[in-house]
C-alpha cells in the first residue's frame, strides 16, 4: 500500500485560505514520514473566529509563513502519482482546487478517496464515522484539528481499515472502491 494522507485547516469558509497542510506518507503499507506547512492565506491578516476556534491557528502564527504559492511545488513533488485519501475528501479536494485556482496553477490530475467511505466499509457497525470517533475506536491519541495529527490519524485509520478489508495492494484498493475513488 502506497498512498499520500492529506489534510488541511482553513482560515475562513473561502476555500483559497488554506493556513494550514498536513499530509502523511504511507509506503508498503508504513507510516514513512508525517509533514505540515503554515501557510499565510490570502485572507490575511483576517482569520475567521470559527475556524480558529477549531484548530487554534492565528494570523500571528503565519505571519511569517510561506504561502500556498510557495510551497506548492514541494507538495506537488509529493503527491505527483499518488492515491490521496482524506477524511472528508470533498473538503480537503475543495481546499487544494481552490489554491490552486487561486495561484492560477494547473489542475494535475489526482486520484483521491475519501477515509469515510473506507471505515464505513470496513466497520459498519459504528455510530460515528468522524476523526476523532474512529481514533477513540482505534485508542489513537492526537492533537485533533492540526492538520499533520490529522493526516497521520487518516492514515492510520485507513491502513487499519484495509487490514481489516483484507486489502494488501493499492490495486486491490481500485477494484474495491472504483467508483469511489475521485479525480481532482
Amino acid at each position: 500500500m502506497d498512498f499520500i494522507a492529506l489534510d488541511f485547516e482553513t482560515a475562513t469558509h473561502e476555500k483559497n485560505s488554506a493556513c494550514e497542510l498536513g499530509i502523511c506518507i504511507v509506503e508498503n503499507g508504513l507510516i514513512k514520514e508525517t509533514k505540515s506547512w503554515l501557510i499565510k492565506p490570502p485572507s490575511f491578516p483576517y482569520f475567521n473566529y470559527h475556524n480558529t476556534a477549531v484548530h487554534g491557528i492565528t494570523p500571528e502564527d503565519v505571519q511569517h509563513s510561506p504561502t500556498f504559492a510557495d510551497v506548492w511545488y514541494e507538495i506537488e513533488n509529493l503527491i505527483y502519482g499518488n492515491l490521496i485519501i482524506a477524511h472528508n475528501a470533498a473538503f480537503d479536494a475543495a481546499v487544494l482546487r481552490g489554491c490552486l485556482e487561486y495561484y492560477g496553477f494547473f489542475k494535475p490530475n489526482i486520484n483521491y478517496l475519501c477515509s469515510i467511505g473506507v471505515a464505513k466499509k470496513a466497520w459498519k457497525d459504528l455510530k460515528s464515522y468522524g476523526l476523532r470517533s474512529l481514533a477513540d475506536h482505534h485508542q489513537i491519541n492526537f492533537n485533533h484539528h492540526r492538520a499533520d495529527a490529522d493526516a497521520e490519524v487518516c492514515a492510520k485509520i485507513s491502513l487499519l481499515s484495509f487490514q481489516r478489508l483484507f486489502i494488501t495492494r493499492n490495486d486491490e484498493v481500485r477494484e474495491v472502491f472504483n467508483k469511489k475513488i475521485k479525480i481532482l
